[in-house]
């Protein structure tokens, strides 16, 4: 994160080296592995901890002028400071100009970037086939007197209703339906038409997919599924290359108070160590649980981009390095569904994904989502690829009529 932004107050608000030490060691390795592992560490100080504890304060010592990294527990915190460093490397490693902001949810990452950004009269363009929250979102945005386009992920369609935006936000892969769009040729036509671009990479995660780099001025992503992968944290975050657009995402952050625990923060630091080891695995076994329902006769509608003969494979191989934790699919009807999800013993039935413990649900039952009622999002965890594939497919035997 940067060194010199300042907030409204007179507060620096960026991260300090005599408080923190310099912006982290990752850059002694390339690899996403190596990089995870050390992301955001503070420089090593004899008998003090490799990961500092979480630091609960909500007030600072601060006499004087309110100089300084850390004034108000609202503004800064010294464990958030290490978490944004660890994002910030995993996001856009190598760049200076991008800044990272955390948040205390997904949501309040999303809102952070388009109500910051967003004024009366201008155009957002947003996928219709996205999180099931987005059409509260729309109406929130509607009644502010945005402009709402929306249109669906695949096949890049969002650029059909382009024109005029000021904001184009993408979601890729879509959730629960799992479709790509190609990030770089929406980002270059948004950007001729002089909007900016913020991509959802909370599915992808930054090692499957890093959207800065792909030409987006905003990566945001609920750090509860994935990246810190135990179920145990709510978390968002935005990464952003634009300073003057993350100033103002600091300064929502600061008006709506949408910010963190310390010890969530320091809870998903930690987490963030494992994150390669755990895409890889989990990447690898839903490829195999894909495999296997594919040769289902009672499976139709299977997703996973993984899949060669997958509608968003070609566009995915392209810009992916590897292809998520979820696969969805549809059953016949919601009784089979039901009575499937209740045969499941190694997959827990539960809302979210990315945790290491495998879960499914069956999407209609919440209603926001335009998929048919034997829909199953499946989030493939850790457990080891055979006992996971064979529990599935007893489970589809178990649920036949």
């Amino acid at each position: 994160m940067s060194d010199s932004a300042t907030d409204d107050e007179g507060g620096a608000t960026g991260a300090v080296d005599d408080v923190t030490g310099t912006a982290g060691r990752a850059g002694a390795g390339t690899g996403d592995g190596t990089r995870a592992v050390r992301a955001g560490l503070p420089e090593p100080v004899k008998h003090e901890p490799t990961l500092p504890g979480p630091v609960f304060a909500a007030h600072f010592h601060l006499p004087g002028d309110p100089t300084g990294p850390y004034t108000y527990g609202r503004d800064e915190n010294p464990t958030w400071t290490l978490l944004e460093r660890a994002v910030g490397e995993l996001e856009a490693p190598g760049r200076d100009d991008a800044e990272t902001l955390v948040f205390a949810s997904g949501m309040a990452a999303i809102s952070a970037v388009l109500f910051s950004q967003l004024r009366t009269g201008d155009v957002c363009v947003l996928p219709d086939d996205g999180y099931q929250v987005l059409p509260l979102v729309r109406a929130q945005l509607e009644a502010y007197g945005i402009e709402v386009r929306t249109a669906p992920t695949g096949g890049d369609a969002q650029l059909d209703v382009l024109d005029g935006a000021s904001l184009l936000w993408i979601e890729t892969p879509s959730n629960p339906g799992l479709d790509v769009c190609d990030i770089g040729r929406l980002a270059e036509a948004a950007h001729a038409r002089g909007a900016l671009v913020a991509v959802d990479n909370t599915l992808a995660t930054p090692l499957g997919q890093r959207p800065l780099e792909l030409g987006a001025d905003f990566a945001v992503a609920s750090g509860t599924k994935q990246l810190t992968g135990h179920g145990d944290v709510l978390l968002g975050y935005v990464v952003g290359r634009d300073a003057e657009a993350m100033a103002a995402v600091r300064r929502w952050r600061k008006i709506v108070g949408a910010i963190p625990g310390p010890m969530e923060a320091w809870l998903a630091h930690r987490s963030v160590a494992t994150l390669q080891m755990r895409v890889d695995r989990q990447s690898a076994t839903a490829l195999a649980v894909a495999e296997a329902l594919r040769e289902r006769p009672e499976v139709t509608g299977l997703r996973y981009p993984g899949l060669p003969d997958d509608p968003s494979h070609e566009i995915a191989a392209r810009q992916m390095r590897s292809f998520g934790c979820v696969v969805s699919f549809t059953l016949p009807t919601r009784a089979r569904a039901d009575r499937f999800l209740d045969a499941l013993r190694l997959v827990d039935d539960a809302t979210s994904f990315g945790g290491v413990r495998s879960t499914a649900e069956r999407r209609g039952r919440w209603g926001g989502d335009a998929v048919p009622e034997g829909f199953i999002r499946l989030s493939v965890g850790a457990e080891d690829p055979e006992d996971l594939v064979a529990d599935v497919l007893r489970a589809l035997e178990a649920s036949a009529d």
